[in-house]
Parts: structure tokens; C-alpha cells; sequence
């Protein structure tokens, strides 16, 4: 399996991304965002975490003009794999992938630490082979964490089984304590209509191997592979 990891001007998560996408099996390409026009239908392709273009306006507001974001629209509507990272999880929200937005975390501060995430919808071929009764070790790193969307739009998520993953403790339970940005519902990540577009603030990349500490990241890598059919 491949992976396309699409770099925008202030991108800084791409070489992280690789050595983490390489290191379960799945070959990983760089892409100029000026410089894609497609995606091959079975590459999973990776908006990592940055600020791109500096996050002038709002944290991927000029991201999504980009020429990349044509390609990354046309390979999500063919059906094909998508995972945007804090940064890119902002991107896709800009560029209307996915709803809502994210804003100023609630503390007003920049948040960097490790929170336990907790798989919700386990259909998707990013959470599938994930275990629903524990808690998933990612760091954080954000200063706009917080989703926010209207009342009829979170109930839209909640009813359809579009939450992705919520920030909890180690045992698998939701408290407000665990929520490190005050994001409503403890929503740390969302899935679109069919499931093949995922964005979330934690960064999986930086838990990829136990000389950091972590390997818990891998888990999503994992599960897209076991989705694909190829051994992970």
C-alpha cells in the first residue's frame, strides 16, 4: 500500500508522518501541494500538521485554495482514503470535507501533551481494528484544538456514527477532565458521510515506536491496512 503526504508552505509534520507510515509497511511518497493533480485510487493521502501558510486568517483558511485540495476533493468522492492530521483536520474543515471547524482552544493556550483517545465509530477502515473499551496515547500540539459546530450539526454526528474518536482516559471512559481543548462532545476526531475521510487534532505520527515512548499511534495505520487486506 501507498500513501501520498501532501506538503503546503509551513507543513512541518510530513517527515514525521513518512517515517511513521514506513514504518508499518506502507510505502510513502511527498507531494509539492503546487504539484498534485491526482491521487492513485488506493493511496491513503495525508494532510500532516504545520501551519500552513503560517495560519494567517484561520488555521487552514488558505490552505484549502490550494491546487492540491482539487485532487484531495476528487480522491475522497471516488472513495478513496483521506486522513488530515491537526493542521489537515483544520484544512478539511476549510475546505468543507468535513463540518465544523476548530477554534481557539478553551484555555486559550497553546496545548502540548498526551491524551488518551477513544475510538467511537468502528466502521471506518481507520478505526476498524481498533479496541472500543481502552484509550489510544497521542500527543497533542495545538493552539485552535477546540471543535466547535452548531447544535444540528453535532446531533448530525452523534446520529449517524461520525464521531471518530473522543479524548478519554486510559480505561476507555469520556470525562471532561481528559478534554485538553474544550472541544464540544470530547469530539478529538470526525469521520464524513462514508466513513473514508478522517480528521483529528492528535498527532498518531509521534506515537510510532517505543523509543519514544509509544507505539500506540500505529494502531490507525494498522487498521487501514488490515482494511486493504494487506498484513500489518
Amino acid at each position: 500500500m501507498r500513501a501520498a503526504v501532501v506538503v503546503f508552505p509551513g507543513t512541518w509534520s510530513d517527515g514525521d508522518c513518512v517515517w511513521a507510515l514506513e514504518r508499518c509497511g506502507i510505502e510513502a511518497r511527498k507531494f509539492w501541494h503546487r504539484d498534485v493533480t491526482s491521487f492513485d485510487r488506493d493511496e491513503l493521502v495525508v494532510l500532516p500538521g504545520g501551519f500552513s501558510y503560517g495560519d494567517y486568517l484561520r488555521c487552514g483558511a488558505i490552505a484549502r485554495f490550494s491546487p492540491a485540495m482539487d485532487a484531495v476533493k476528487a480522491h475522497a468522492d471516488a472513495g478513496g482514503l483521506v486522513i488530515g492530521i491537526c493542521n489537515g483536520f483544520q484544512i478539511l474543515c476549510e475546505a468543507g470535507l468535513l463540518p465544523g471547524v476548530l477554534m481557539r482552544n478553551e484555555s486559550l493556550q497553546f496545548r502540548c501533551q498526551d491524551a488518551y483517545l477513544v475510538p467511537v465509530n468502528r466502521t471506518s477502515p481507520f478505526l476498524s481494528g481498533l479496541d472500543a473499551s481502552r484509550g489510544y496515547l497521542m500527543p497533542v500540539s495545538h493552539g485552535e484544538g477546540r471543535y466547535v459546530a452548531d447544535e444540528a450539526t453535532l446531533a448530525m454526528l452523534e446520529d449517524t456514527g461520525r464521531v471518530a474518536f473522543r479524548y478519554g482516559e486510559a480505561d476507555g471512559s469520556v470525562t471532561a477532565d481528559a478534554n485538553p481543548n474544550g472541544a464540544m462532545h470530547n469530539i478529538a476526531g470526525i469521520l464524513n458521510e462514508r466513513g473514508n475521510v478522517l480528521g483529528m487534532m492528535p498527532h498518531p505520527e509521534r506515537a510510532c515506536e517505543a523509543l519514544l515512548g509509544n507505539e500506540d499511534g500505529n494502531a490507525i495505520w494498522r487498521s487501514v491496512l488490515n482494511a486493504a487486506g494487506v498484513p500489518a
